[in-house]
This record gives structure tokens, sequence and C-alpha cells, in this order.
């Protein structure tokens, strides 16, 4: 933005009278009441298309730790031994861990 340097300055005094001013005129316009709208109820109205999963239930069957399987101390994932990357004493670290 250009200043021009040969105008003359206002005072702090000056400024703070016309912020001042600029406030009163803004409590006069439409919107300076105006309360921001809530991001999340805003959200809620819209639908995205083919998005409608209200009847829908998530089937997951469980399956306990194999045989084969590590729990990582550093991640708490559950993997297969072939991802075992260091042993130290009980704690077991798979190879993303371990990096």
């Amino acid at each position: 933005m250009a200043t021009d340097y040969d105008a003359p300055r206002k005072t702090e005094e000056e400024q703070s009278e016309d912020s001042i001013e600029e406030l009163k005129a803004r409590r006069h316009e439409k919107n300076s009441g105006k309360v921001d709208e809530d991001e999340v109820e805003a959200a809620e109205s819209f639908e995205l298309p083919g998005a409608d999963l209200s009847h829908e239930e998530l089937a997951v069957q469980v399956v306990p730790k194999q045989l084969d399987e590590f729990t990582c101390s550093s991640c708490f994932l559950v993997h297969h031994r072939s991802q075992l990357a260091e042993e130290k004493g009980t704690q077991l670290i798979c190879r993303d861990c371990a990096y």
C-alpha cells in the first residue's frame, strides 16, 4: 500500500476519535448486532447425496488375538509376527514404530 509521506499526520487523539466515531456509526448498521452462525448447526443442515446412513448398522466380527500375532507396545495395534522389529524384554515393537 502506498503511503503519502507529505500528507499531514494525525495525532493519537485524532486517530482514537476517528475510531470511536467509526464504532458509533457501526452501532447503527443492520449487521452489527448479528451473532455469528453456529458452525455445527450449519453443518447439520447440509445433506450430501447418497449419504443417508441412518438405517445402517455396523456389523463386525471381533476375532481374538491369534498365536502368530502380537500387540505393539508403542502403537498398541495387533500385528502379524512378521511385522516384529524389536523385542525388548516383554515389550514388542512393530516395524512401523521402530523407525
